[in-house]
């Protein structure tokens, strides 16, 4: 059965590549563009300025941040559809790869950005805790979304536990959070262009994931 829907589906759409290869290959973009912009800093911008706590930490939690997505997408994350359009690979790494790789990048690492100013212990300890906060409640989320599912399965069911009192997808709210510190972390526009986006995004995902499970499990399903 999975072979004739692989078929059918290279018919209708083209030629497919699997969701986890997909996953990987964006996520993979900020993991190599950060850090090479960052000890690129004097050939790139003409500055022999060491960079500053700032700059370090948001590398950091930048690396973090997208080391953590793609070990779930590895070893956590289970797909109820295997493949996706092998055209869909340009369009999802270019928004990783530019907008939270290069762009970001380049302005979150330049002398003259925010980032590259003294750190207030204050701002230093919030980016900290919301991010890290987000990221482990987060993982929690994913864990929960795993167990909903064998390894195969399709099966779907109303998932319940830590923040699914409060929204649908709380794995979405919580990266919000994470997200959050990041930019309190860079003061970078581009960082907020790439929060935004991110954030308007995953609202549309919630909403249809709302509505399926509406029209799924009926009075079964509160949020």
């Amino acid at each position: 059965m999975s072979l004739l829907l692989q078929t059918m589906l290279t018919l209708v759409s083209g030629p497919q590549i699997a969701w986890r290869t997909v996953f990987v290959v964006e996520y993979l973009g900020p993991i190599l563009i950060h850090p090479l912009i960052y000890f690129l800093r004097p050939q790139i911008y003409t500055t022999e300025t060491p960079p500053s706590t700032l700059q370090t930490l948001s590398l950091i939690l930048i690396l973090l941040h997208f080391a953590k997505r793609e070990l779930e997408t590895l070893f956590i994350h289970r797909f109820s559809l295997a493949t996706m359009p092998a055209s869909n690979i340009v369009k999802n790494s270019f928004h990783y790869w530019f907008f939270a790789g290069l762009n970001m990048a380049y302005w979150i690492y330049s002398p003259r950005s925010p980032t590259a100013q003294a750190a207030s212990p204050v701002r230093l300890a919030i980016a900290i805790f919301l991010f890290t906060f987000g990221e482990l409640a987060n993982f929690n989320t994913h864990m929960t979304l795993r167990d909903l599912r064998k390894t195969g399965g399709t099966e779907r069911r109303i998932p319940k536990g830590f923040g699914f009192d409060l929204c649908t997808c709380p794995n979405y709210l919580f990266e919000a959070l994470a997200w959050a510190g990041i930019w309190l972390a860079t003061g970078s526009w581009a960082t907020g262009l790439f929060v935004v986006v991110a954030v308007g995004q995953m609202a549309l995902w919630a909403k249809k994931k709302e509505n399926r499970y509406r029209k799924e499990f009926g009075d079964r399903y509160k949020a």
